[in-house]
């Protein structure tokens, strides 16, 4: 246990110790400060019982098109149906694109809900701030990504971060807007850990994890000399946020670094051929099973991105012509990829009997025009989309809310982000009547007004 704390013993005006603000075994250990630790406990936003619940959040950047995947309308015209067509699942409730096989195979163990929407703007990082905030960004304040918020009010409980984003922090989005995934008004010691490698590769390091001898010994004592400029700092704290910031900062990176718990956690060499195989040998197949193996360890939240940016790679977003993807594309090479990696995911933390405490969510910023564009593919549309939940406790095999003839618009069941987000805050066992210390100190709501957990997957 690490312990940055002087021999003497010092009063703030607030009759906590410098011993109280700086114990890194007990909240600094967590990512918690002590004016944190305090506001959850005074605000009795976690509930008891739920330590050990956890989420995956899959965001799908470039957005699924609704219509080719999970509300599908095999009785709409041929240029709203699509080329596919739908196919029977071991759920009564509901049917899947041909292009998902194994999501049919394993229907009885996720829902869905197919009548998302937002009003934001159609392009991919608006749509990415509201479904993985509950909010859309205005006035300069930024709200923190779900997994922050769970961060905040639940600290860590192993050597990990309680938030990890795979593989890395999402890239351009064209609006020029923040992406929503940070710590927001929360403060930068909240943002996630981004992983910044692909697991697929064979030569797979973290780099925050590498052992001191591949640190090199000019960097390592200058890792050493951090702890003289964290003493120096503590009479300021008070006045000095880059001073709190910077012991955060430095209790991560060490902990980290120093942690036998985190490097076999990151070690998927220690998994079975059969199942890296069973995952899909790619980028988003290797997060998938990654984002188990830290859920295992202790992690509480774990966001993956399934492509990077919507430029100049395959995505879901099928436009139909370069720099984007094809129906084709989606088809061949995003479909199986998804597909595969995900019912590997779900199957494998059933057998582990972790599906019940882990919540694993299917976002996206919006969904697809409802009529296929001249260029033979779909456009933004943030009118009517679908997610996917399941495990945390959600019931498997439903269908929840509906979308009219043509996949545009909720026909029953509307369901704005925020509920979305409400949902797995309930599911982790936060309190949605609580509040957060938002800009300025003042009390904000953890939901926005009138959102609520989505109550029929429960």
């Amino acid at each position: 246990m690490l312990e940055f704390i002087g021999k003497g013993k010092s009063h703030h005006c607030n009759g906590k110790t410098r011993r109280d603000f700086l114990r890194v075994g007990t909240l600094g250990a967590m990512g918690m400060t002590l004016a944190d630790y305090l506001w959850a406990q005074q605000h009795g936003a976690v509930k008891e019982g739920s330590d050990d619940r956890a989420c995956i959040m899959i965001f799908n950047l470039g957005a699924p098109s609704q219509l080719d995947t999970f509300d599908m309308k095999p009785d709409a015209p041929a240029e709203v149906r699509g080329p596919f067509r739908p196919i029977k699942t071991n759920s009564d409730h509901f049917q899947v694109s041909e292009i998902l096989p194994m999501h049919a195979k394993i229907a009885d163990k996720f829902s869905i809900v197919r009548s998302c929407y937002h009003t934001s703007a159609a392009v991919h990082d608006a749509g990415w701030q509201m479904m993985q905030t509950g909010r859309q960004f205005t006035g300069g304040v930024e709200t923190p990504h779900a997994g922050s918020v769970v961060a905040f009010l639940k600290g860590r409980k192993s050597d990990l971060p309680p938030h990890v984003v795979l593989p890395e922090l999402m890239g351009r989005g064209g609006g020029g807007l923040p992406n929503g995934q940070a710590g927001g008004f929360l403060g930068k010691s909240f943002d996630p850990f981004a992983l910044m490698a692909d697991p697929s590769k064979p030569n797979f390091r973290v780099p925050d994890l590498l052992p001191p001898d591949e640190i090199g010994t000019v960097r390592l004592e200058r890792r050493k000399r951090m702890r003289e400029i964290v003493d120096d700092q503590i009479g300021r704290f008070e006045k000095s946020d880059d001073a709190r910031l910077l012991n955060e900062n430095f209790h991560t990176a060490y902990r980290l670094m120093t942690s036998p718990q985190a490097r076999e956690a990151f070690d998927l060499s220690q998994e079975k051929p059969q199942t890296r195989e069973r995952y899909g040998m790619n980028r988003f197949g290797q997060c998938c099973l990654l984002a188990r193996r830290l859920i295992e360890s202790g992690v509480r939240f774990v966001t993956i991105n399934t492509f990077l940016t919507v430029f100049d790679e395959i995505t879901w977003d099928i436009h139909g012509s370069k720099p984007f993807t094809s129906i084709e594309g989606m088809k061949n090479i995003v479909a199986p990829t998804y597909d595969r990696a995900y019912s590997a995911l779900i199957e494998d933390l059933d057998q582990r009997g972790m599906l019940d405490l882990t919540l694993v969510t299917n976002l996206s910023e919006f969904g697809r025009t409802p009529k296929v564009n001249p260029a033979g593919g779909r456009d933004h549309w943030p009118q009517c989309f679908t997610v996917g939940f399941a495990g945390g406790g959600v019931q498997g095999g439903r269908a929840v809310g509906a979308s009219d003839p043509i996949g545009a618009v909720p026909a029953d069941r509307p369901t704005p982000p925020g509920d979305v987000v409400a949902t797995i805050f309930h599911a982790l066992g936060l309190d949605l009547q609580a509040e957060l210390p938002g800009p300025g100190g003042r009390p904000y709501p953890l939901v926005d007004f009138g959102s609520h957990e989505i109550k029929e997957l429960f």
